[in-house]
């Protein structure tokens, strides 16, 4: 080929290239997470539309990562950054914490990458039982297995990492740090469901363990009458597993204002008593008329940020 023909041949390709400006190679693994497309919402937000067989619906269906960018942040840098998860509560989602929490104004120039995932309206942040078949939802498989690998091989984010969350996602948080030891150097949860099996002697129905999102539990976790599956539910209730979380600095707010807080103020008092009966480094934040709102969480995020931000060195 000619000198002309090659440069010719190069033109073409870089000009197709453009006509696709959103277009993302896939990975050769599919089932380790596809990113289908891009948009940039702000200077600092970038959403990602992911794909994975360890989602439930036709065509693997698509969910959104929101990712807080930090300064200095582009496709091409060579640099890397420690993440720091916001999990977000039943009904919410990747949004949430940026439309609700004021979390862009709280982290301007935070040098950390803010991973804001979309889950479902219940998810637990589990893999579903499925009575016992598993499979999709497969909520934890598809966030730390698919999520952080796409992050951590195309957008910059290295292997030191923090997590938080609100209601649902104060489980989640307190779930995956305990679950996946050494994998997060700090945890938080505002008004957390940390208790949902009810282990502590928190009140609750007997015959209804769980949380407010009206979920099938039965399909979550499975039946907890059952000793195995019981199994299930303890794996995966934060109150269970508070001997896990010794190793980490935690903070863990909650009030008592409202129908809602009132449950969660039984389960967080209980689950910081353990805490420390444990020796765990925990930083507890109870104001009594704190509620079930992004009032409180907007306001313990802020408190939080200085823990979390120093476990990952930013």
């Amino acid at each position: 080929m000619s000198r002309l023909s090659r440069l010719i041949a190069a033109a073409a390709t870089v000009i197709a290239s453009l006509a696709i400006p959103f277009a993302v190679e896939a990975p050769a693994d599919a089932a380790a997470g596809t990113v289908r497309w891009e948009t940039r919402v702000s200077d600092r937000i970038l959403d990602i539309g992911v794909s994975s067989t360890n989602l439930e619906g036709p065509d693997w269906s698509v969910k959104v990562v929101r990712l807080l960018l930090p300064p200095g942040w582009t496709k091409e840098t060579s640099q890397s950054w420690p993440t720091v998860w916001v999990l977000h509560g039943g009904f919410d989602d990747h949004k949430s914490w940026t439309d609700k929490g004021n979390l862009e104004a709280l982290t301007a120039g935070k040098n950390a990458i803010f991973v804001l995932p979309e889950t479902s309206w219940c998810s637990a942040y589990s893999n579903w039982y499925n009575g016992g078949s598993y499979g999709p939802p497969a909520w934890e498989k598809y966030l730390l297995d698919d999520v952080r690998g796409l992050l951590e091989a195309r957008y910059h984010a290295n292997g030191t990492r923090a997590i938080a969350g609100n209601s649902m996602g104060g489980l989640g948080a307190m779930k995956f740090a305990a679950a996946h030891q050494g994998w997060f150097n700090s945890a938080a949860s505002f008004s957390g469901n940390v208790d949902p099996l009810h282990a502590s002697g928190a009140p609750g129905d007997p015959d209804k363990p769980g949380q407010g999102c009206a979920a099938e539990w039965e399909r979550v976790w499975g039946d907890y009458r059952n000793a195995e599956e019981r199994k299930i539910w303890v794996a995966n209730n934060p109150y269970s597993q508070a001997g896990k979380l010794t190793g980490i600095p935690l903070f863990v707010s909650y009030g008592k204002s409202g129908a809602v807080e009132s449950k969660v103020y039984e389960q967080n008092y209980r689950f910081v008593d353990e805490l420390q009966r444990l020796g765990a480094q925990v930083d507890e934040r109870y104001v009594a008329t704190q509620g079930h709102d992004w009032t409180a969480w907007k306001a313990q995020m802020q408190n939080a940020l200085p823990m979390l931000l120093s476990s990952v060195g930013a």
